[in-house]
């Protein structure tokens, strides 16, 4: 038994998970936890990572997640450092991102009620909306137990965010507590999936063998549940073309035959043409275009087959045939195994090569944009050159409007867990965030960042961070000094009229050079490669200020103004009213 205060107690919790590193900014209410982490945590692996602004704090702790099968975690002092956390929260629960955050809040004798302290606030109630659980830890012998609770509800079932607001009373109080209260994760938490109903997976793979036309197409869930071998061996084996969502994009490496581009006119073909299709983890939203006609087909031509660990997803957005409850991963090695037994590997299908050839059709309509030789920089040159030298092993982190619209064009993911995302937020400014989380978390690999000046502009205080830390993050802004998707916008609708989008000539890279990171200016297109280059070689946290032309920027992508087209033209649904 030993003596140690709330602090203390804390810090060795968050240590039997595992947790390298808490990111946020200190605050007075924090100090016995923070002195713990520099007393105890430090000569154990685990370090407390300042950051300028706690929604970056937030997205570190969520890069960390997205990127490995690590909990990220951090934690911003009561009142204002709380709240300032929101942003990369909601983000993360969004996403389906476990991450634990952490709140100090004032003393338990004037909180919950309040009774007017300075920096009080409703710490439970303003995390509640976003995050998966959250629970006041009000008594100091419970913290271990609901830091177990904590990251039990953070990775189990559909993983998400979690919140411990602790009093501060409770942080500095001392007692004396048991070794053996601080369990190691397989004592209190499984990470063993649930498997599907047999008789439904039976089902499913009738439906799979029966079908003139399947397709697979895969979402977040794929990633959660780490199922993207059990996806390429199932549509290697039956032959089934694979489509992802934003969120599932590395399920399959994005040159393998099976696997057609997000939004590309072969996958739309697939997607509204396939008589069954099975959906792996998937909710169906916007970014799907709610499953609905006419960019999927009609349920009474469609079968739908949802694989989903959480059931409440199953037929949100899209009626369904069959619905299975389980982990991706589980399920789809129950229907391979079962496929298995029933026939012989599958030859190639003959209307895939039909697939593949508009694929490659709607791709050489880009091929000219991405040649382009013109100054200021072409934006599909800048971003296709710079995802051409990031390679196969690189993780690209996408931050932007028109700019993650030109990605995901030019953009290409060959492993999983290397395409990071705001998908269902489309929050700007996760990009340094996140990136950094994902180099801390993946020492060995690349990181770049993809955003336009917009998105960087907002947390681009934190390079600093980023060199403190030596994360050598490449950053490639695409600067056109202005809101570029919003401008475009209101060119469309307004000609030459713009409101709040413009913004004065800002040099990006003497900021970044500023804060101890190189800045590289480049204007023209040849000079993108050697920038690339430079940076890489530099070793060190790098902007590439990019000079885009403005005008290229204003119109959004032509392949996604064909699949709005596509998608109103003849749309009975109820998503359309109005349009």
């Amino acid at each position: 038994m030993a003596l140690m205060n709330g602090g203390e107690v804390l810090t060795r919790a968050l240590l039997k998970e595992g947790v390298r590193w808490v990111f946020g900014i200190p605050g007075g209410q924090l100090c016995t936890f923070t002195d713990a982490i520099a007393r105890v945590g430090r000569p154990k692996g685990m370090d407390f990572i300042t950051t300028h602004h706690e929604a970056v704090a937030a997205h570190m702790a969520d890069g960390v997640s997205r990127s490995s099968d690590m909990v990220g975690v951090c934690a911003g002092t009561v009142g204002p450092g709380a709240a300032n956390l929101v942003t990369g929260v909601y983000v993360a629960y969004a996403d389906g991102i476990p991450m634990v955050v952490i709140t100090p809040q004032i003393h338990s004798d004037r909180s919950y009620p309040f009774k007017g302290s300075t920096q009080q606030l409703d710490q439970i109630g303003l995390f509640r909306p976003i995050t998966k659980w959250n629970a006041l830890v009000n008594r100091w012998d419970r913290i271990p137990d609901l830091v177990q609770w904590a990251f039990r509800e953070a990775t189990t079932g559909r993983p998400g965010p979690v919140h411990l607001d602790i009093n501060v009373d409770v942080l500095f109080s001392n007692g004396e507590i048991e070794e053996d209260a601080f369990l190691p994760p397989e004592r209190y938490r499984t990470d063993i999936g649930p498997c599907g109903d047999p008789e439904a997976v039976d089902r499913a793979v009738e439906m799979l063998l029966a079908a003139e036309k399947p397709l697979i197409h895969t979402g977040g869930g794929v990633m959660r549940s780490k199922a993207w071998d059990e996806v390429r061996e199932l549509a290697e084996y039956l032959q089934i073309p694979v489509t992802t969502s934003v969120a599932g994009r590395g399920a399959l490496n994005e040159d393998h035959p099976l696997l057609f581009l997000p939004k590309n006119m072969a996958s739309i073909m697939a997607e509204s043409s396939s008589d069954v299709v099975l959906n792996v983890g998937c909710t169906m939203s916007e970014y799907d275009f709610w499953g609905q006609p006419t960019m999927w087909g009609y349920p009474s031509e469609q079968k739908f087959i949802y694989i989903d660990v959480d059931p409440s997803n199953i037929g949100l957005n899209r009626q369904f045939d069959l619905g299975i409850v389980g982990d991706a991963k589980k399920v789809l090695r129950q229907m391979i195994d079962k496929v298995k037994k029933e026939v012989k590997p599958v030859a190639e299908r003959d209307f895939i090569a039909a697939y593949r050839e508009m694929e490659e059709q709607a791709l050489a309509a880009y091929e000219e944009m991405a040649k382009s030789e013109t100054t200021p920089i072409h934006p599909m040159r800048l971003i296709a050159e710079s995802v051409d030298f990031l390679g196969r092993d690189g993780i690209l982190v996408m931050d932007g409007g028109n700019t993650g619209l030109w990605t995901n064009i030019a953009g290409r993911v060959y492993q999983p867990r290397s395409y990071l995302q705001a998908v269902e937020t489309g929050q700007l400014g996760v990009g340094l965030g996140f990136a950094m989380g994902a180099r801390m978390a993946n020492p060995d690999r690349p990181v770049y960042i993809i955003h336009g000046d917009g998105s960087f502009m907002i947390n681009c205080q934190d390079i600093e961070t980023a060199v403190r830390l030596k994360l050598p993050v490449i950053d490639i802004v695409s600067n056109d000094s202005a809101w570029g998707m919003i401008k475009g916008a209101q060119h469309a609708a307004f000609g030459q009229r713009y409101c709040g989008v413009e913004f004065g000539e800002t040099r990006i890279d003497k900021i970044a050079e500023a804060m101890g990171a190189k800045g590289i200016r480049i204007e023209s297109p040849e000079e993108i490669r050697p920038a690339l280059e430079e940076a890489e070689a530099s070793g060190v946290m790098t902007v590439i200020d990019a000079q885009v032309d403005r005008e290229a920027n204003l119109d959004v992508p032509v392949l996604f103004e064909m699949v709005i087209n596509l998608w109103l033209q003849g749309c009975d649904s109820p998503y359309c009213e109005g349009s």
